[in-house]
């Protein structure tokens, strides 16, 4: 096998870089010197990193237990960890200065688990403030004057720009599957309860949801399988030839680009060429209302989680006015805004199990990334999935104006292994169908 030169090493997916490693193509030290390398040129643009372990740090830890790590599933390689979840002696911040000072003293769940298969921590990376609105100092790697999305907004913007093979996020509305976007790397939100939260900071509790970002569905099967603690398989599923899926256009939650109109037709239209069979989409009207239900469950809880913040000044004007929106909803009120989602999703779970529905396609975002200035991008296109709890991949597929562009399937309640394995499969057929028109 022909050694990679230092430039393509940071380009290789995490299983290609395993492969590597244990067949003596390369070493650790010079895969972490090549990211250290990619890090220190990019770095000064996109800002993707709140905290970084120095080079050194990094190589003193792995050569202290050098025969663990050499022994290990990941073999010492690197990963990122956004500033919400939690990492022993390193500050978890919470993209606000309140928390300046504040060192963990235990890992999160999801960080433990990649530890002990061999992960280094590499750094934490930047979110926007406790995981809502204000940005963070992160621009998007494909054209600075652009929002990298938010809340996930290092973590997505460090995976895509190849700093990083793989970063977890945190979503509550659109946090990962936006970044991931708008940023052009595939992120992946498991199902309601998918993953331990244990030691990550809490924004909505009913609504908050870990989130992997990788250039590489194998990468993130390979990580979702070390969570979960199954035997690990990188490989994505075969699937059958006769899939039934249904299309979501999101334009009656807001407006939707052109380009992102065309990228869905164009997929939608690949999929007919192959055979797959489109369901009508009956539940618009319930989507947009599960959008409006999902803002004012999230203000509900945010305010209970936060409250002693809205006090101080050190809190913006929009997490402010979040606060006191949910101050402002009674309990009761909030009581019947959750029964009311079960209501929506039971209907919408028995219409897709009576039409054999095996994933819904969407786009992932309104459009590309906006200009930073008005902001981190709209979440409507994610907050139904996210109070429903399902799973939702990316799947970034072209690019208008020079900037990604993708859309998202989204699958039944606990279907996120084939939701991965389509998202792998979708994505180089569609490519592979444009490349050729």
């Amino acid at each position: 096998m022909m050694k990679p030169n230092q430039a393509d090493i940071c380009t290789l997916p995490l299983t290609t870089l395993l492969q590597h490693l244990e067949q003596g193509v390369l070493r650790l030290p010079e895969i972490i010197a090549a990211y250290y390398q990619r890090i220190a040129e990019r770095e000064p643009e996109v800002l993707a990193w709140q905290y970084l372990v120095s080079q050194e740090n990094y190589l003193a830890e792995y050569a202290a237990h050098q025969d663990f790590y050499e022994q290990s599933l990941l073999k010492g390689l690197p990963f990122a960890v956004k500033d919400v979840i939690d990492t022993a002696h390193i500050p978890t911040r919470m993209g606000s200065d309140i928390h300046n000072l504040r060192i963990p003293q235990m890992d999160a769940s999801c960080v433990t688990a990649i530890k002990a298969a061999g992960g280094i921590v590499m750094g934490k990376t930047v979110t926007t403030e406790f995981a809502y609105f204000k940005a963070g100092k992160t621009n998007n790697p494909h054209d600075k004057t652009r929002t990298p999305g938010g809340s996930s907004s290092g973590s997505a913007a460090a995976v895509a720009d190849f700093m990083v093979p793989f970063a977890f996020g945190t979503q509550t509305a659109a946090s990962v599957i936006r970044p991931a976007a708008y940023c052009g790397s595939i992120g992946y939100v498991g199902s309601k309860n998918e993953y331990s939260l244990r030691n990550i900071q809490p924004l909505a509790q009913s609504l908050d949801s870990l989130g992997i970002i990788s250039n590489d569905v194998r990468d993130t099967l390979l990580v979702r399988n070390i969570l979960l603690q199954r035997p690990v398989f990188t490989t994505p599923k075969s699937l059958p030839q006769d899939l039934r899926f249904s299309v979501f256009d999101g334009k009656n939650l807001g407006e939707i680009d052109t380009d992102m109109q065309q990228c869905l037709q164009t997929a939608t239209a690949t999929l007919h060429q192959q055979g797959h069979q489109e369901v009508a989409f009956p539940h618009t009207d319930a989507i947009a209302e599960l959008t409006t239900l999902h803002s004012a469950i999230m203000a509900y809880e945010v305010a209970r989680n936060l409250v002693y913040e809205a006090n101080t000044d050190q809190v913006s004007p929009q997490l402010h006015e979040l606060i006191q929106t949910g101050l402002a909803l009674p309990y009761e009120e909030y009581v019947t805004k959750v029964a009311r989602v079960e209501a929506l999703k039971q209907a919408l779970l028995q219409w897709w199990q009576q039409q054999e529905i095996d994933f819904l396609l969407a786009p992932a975002a309104p459009g590309v990334a906006p200009k930073k200035e008005t902001g981190t991008g709209a979440p409507f296109m994610s907050r139904a999935w996210q109070v429903l709890g399902l799973p939702t991949v990316t799947l970034p597929l072209a690019q208008a104006h020079g900037l990604p562009l993708a859309l998202q399937i989204i699958g039944a309640p606990k279907s996120d292994d084939f939701v991965l394995s389509a998202a792998g499969h979708l994505t180089a057929a569609i490519q592979a169908a444009q490349a050729s028109a």
